[in-house]
């Protein structure tokens, strides 16, 4: 049960709460109706399927509120992109896709070969993914930074074929930041589609609309549970589950009210579905933080869908720090925040996470635009098997294998006794023919 509460945030005493009770703290807010979301989309999707282009205008005309004759941005509408956009952002594009090109080049996987035998080479090669689908939202906000974070390292493993998808706004064209961005990054064709219907049409691919090897991006819940579905269905491979945005913040004593309350906000305010969680073990900080977010919201323009978030937010009193960490490796946020006097030290705590954000002066909304590192993570808890994009998301790893007569010879009995183990008698025999033609 809550200690006490205000109509945005409520406070709670983990101590006082049972296992049930713990569970439904830690619920996200979309598992509520993921049932209705699963029908939804499956009906969704079956009909991008069926009917192709025209299922996308129906849809687009219906949540979108606009009649769209073709979904392909032309060269005219870059160029109004350009036009529109002012030259200060232009150029903080520019710089976030510079940081972000030098952190994920620095990371990049090198070929390898070694020989494991005499006469025995294994080696792995890399291939670029093909045709990609990248996927930026821009329902209730434009974001062209989602285009940064996918196009540049898209770009760096070298598909051959990048198809970007955004909402169309209610006069039918694309965001124009969204536009240069993606242009920025190199992105080969760009279409005006958003929702569950754009991962459909770049899965299933329509008259329009290429079919995609791999679909990257974030969205809500409908847009996550479409990628699981095309992804389970086989239709086409995901980078990760990564839906309605999160952040949990473990703050001690010293930590800056003012800050914890703004880095609460600005998760906050991505979507009503958002969610955010405070761990704290002491309670003067997590009154401060309360009457800071009460204060700072009604100063935002998103004031109405951060409001609806908190909702589903929690302030939660921990009985120490080594606590917090244990509750966040089970919550497994996509944002980490250690609002700590010494958050270094507590690294190693962190099992399971997104991406983590370290000390006072270390705003996630760093990390959702230029610091360097990606912003599409794995919501939901997928954190705890899941990575965020990397170039390598991009990639195909492909292993590579060749023997010579001396190297089956030197080998070839190790694979005959297990496949003979394995009572595999034709696996067996294709290694004694060699062996039995380098002997005679």
């Amino acid at each position: 049960m809550p200690c006490n509460g205000t109509p945005s945030t409520r406070r709670y005493d983990w101590d006082a709460l049972d296992e049930t009770a713990r569970a439904a703290l830690l619920a996200r807010p979309a598992q509520v109706v993921a049932q209705r979301t699963r029908e939804a989309v499956a009906a969704l999707l079956a009909d991008v399927q069926a009917r192709g282009d025209e299922a996308l205008r129906d849809i687009t005309a219906r949540f979108d509120g606009v009649d769209l004759a073709g979904f392909e941005v032309g060269a005219d509408e870059f160029a109004a992109a350009h036009a529109a956009v002012p030259a200060a952002l232009r150029e903080a594009m520019e710089q976030a896709a510079a940081r972000i090109e030098a952190f994920h080049r620095a990371g990049m996987v090198q070929p390898y070969a070694l020989e494991t035998a005499p006469g025995v080479v294994c080696e792995r090669v890399i291939r670029p993914i093909s045709r990609v689908g990248l996927y930026v939202p821009a329902g209730s906000a434009p974001l062209p930074s989602t285009a940064l974070m996918l196009g540049v390292p898209a770009r760096l493993a070298g598909c051959r074929e990048v198809v970007l998808c955004t909402p169309p706004r209610r006069d039918g064209s694309a965001d124009p930041a969204v536009l240069v961005a993606a242009q920025l990054t190199g992105a080969t064709r760009v279409f005006k589609l958003g929702g569950a219907q754009a991962i459909a049409a770049m899965a299933y691919g329509t008259g329009s609309v290429p079919k995609c090897d791999k679909l990257f991006g974030p969205g809500n819940g409908y847009v996550t549970e479409a990628k699981q579905q095309v992804a389970q269905g086989g239709v086409a491979a995901i980078d990760m589950p990564a839906g309605p945005s999160e952040v949990l913040v473990i703050a001690d004593a010293g930590a800056d009210a003012e800050f914890v309350a703004a880095d609460l906000l600005s998760q906050a305010e991505h979507g009503p579905d958002s969610q955010v969680l405070l761990l704290s073990d002491d309670d003067a900080l997590i009154g401060r933080v309360q009457a800071e977010i009460d204060a700072q919201l009604a100063k935002l323009s998103r004031a109405d869908i951060a409001r609806r978030a908190l909702s589903a937010s929690r302030l939660v009193r921990v009985p120490s720090l080594r606590e917090a960490f244990a509750i966040s490796n089970r919550y497994a946020p996509e944002h980490l925040i250690l609002a700590l006097r010494d958050p270094r030290a507590w690294l190693d705590s962190v099992e399971a996470a997104g991406s983590v954000f370290l000390g006072d002066y270390t705003p996630e909304a760093l990390g959702d635009y230029c610091s360097g590192t990606n912003h599409v993570l794995p919501t939901s808890g997928a954190a705890r098997a899941y990575s965020g994009v990397s170039v390598a998301s991009f990639q195909n790893f492909v292993s590579v294998q060749s023997a010579s007569r001396a190297g089956i010879a030197a080998i070839g009995g190790c694979a005959l006794t297990l496949a003979r183990a394995e009572g595999l008698d034709a696996h067996a025999n294709a290694v004694s023919l060699r062996m039995g033609r380098e002997a005679a």
